[in-house]
């Protein structure tokens, strides 16, 4: 395993859109529910940064999408890219793990929302699996990301 970093970039597929990440990221976490499936066509694999440590890059070609009540999710207008999950009034923003460039040195660490997720797949990684979300106290330093 790569040693953690405090410096990451990713990026949209088609480059309009570009991130820069300070300070340390939260490990990665698969989310089963139905809008991760609609939007990733499976599930998606989501890190987290501090909001005042995410610089985008062209930001003006970030579509946000409110998907439910206090939730958006940002993805770049011009290649559809998923991107990001914000909810309202916490200090961080969710990054889609796969848009980040290697190697990343993130591992991930549970499923959430398994009780939703879509009957063609099994998990069989041996990760831990919450039937919904994981709440805010779920892994060491948490309180930065509650």
């Amino acid at each position: 395993m790569s040693p953690a970093r405090d410096e990451h970039e990713g990026g949209c597929a088609c480059g309009a859109v570009r991130y820069r990440v300070s300070g340390a990221l939260r490990p990665v976490v698969a989310c089963h529910c139905s809008q991760c499936r609609k939007a990733f066509t499976n599930y998606g694999a989501f890190t987290a940064a501090q909001r005042d440590g995410l610089t985008i890059d062209g930001e003006h070609a970030v579509t946000w999408f409110d998907s439910s009540p206090g939730v958006r999710r940002g993805f770049c207008s011009r290649c559809g890219s998923a991107l990001f999950f914000q909810r309202a009034g916490k200090p961080y923003t969710s990054i889609a793990a796969g848009t980040l460039d290697q190697p990343s040195g993130l591992r991930q660490v549970r499923h959430i929302f398994v009780a939703d997720k879509a009957d063609f797949y099994e998990i069989a990684d041996g990760l831990e699996q919450l039937p919904e979300g994981q709440g805010a106290t779920v892994w060491p330093n948490s309180e930065q990301w509650s």
